[in-house]
């Protein structure tokens, strides 16, 4: 949401902000100790896991990759680097 800076801000940082910056919209991030990475806020990464867990578990049990590329509307190199993947992940636990 746009501020304007001459209302919200302290006269002496306004002046030293507009030492760099003049007339131009500024993007200011939230103060936070660590940014929650990509997917966790929404469950898109658990989803994700979820899915290519299923990709993984019907390859294992003899469904061809371009059958499964069909169903998940993915490539099969996509499915490829997914099985890969997870054989990989499986194999160093």
């Amino acid at each position: 949401m746009y501020k304007n800076g001459g209302t919200v801000l302290p006269p002496r940082l306004l002046k030293e902000l507009q030492k760099y910056i003049q007339g131009e919209l500024i993007y200011i991030p939230k103060h936070s100790k660590k940014r929650a990475g990509w997917g966790h806020l929404n469950g898109t990464r658990e989803a994700l896991v979820q899915r290519n867990n299923e990709i993984y578990s019907e390859y294992k049990n003899g469904i061809q990759i371009d059958f499964l590329a069909l169903k998940y509307h993915l490539s099969e190199d996509s499915i490829r680097k997914i099985i890969f993947k997870i054989n990989k992940q499986k194999i160093c636990v």
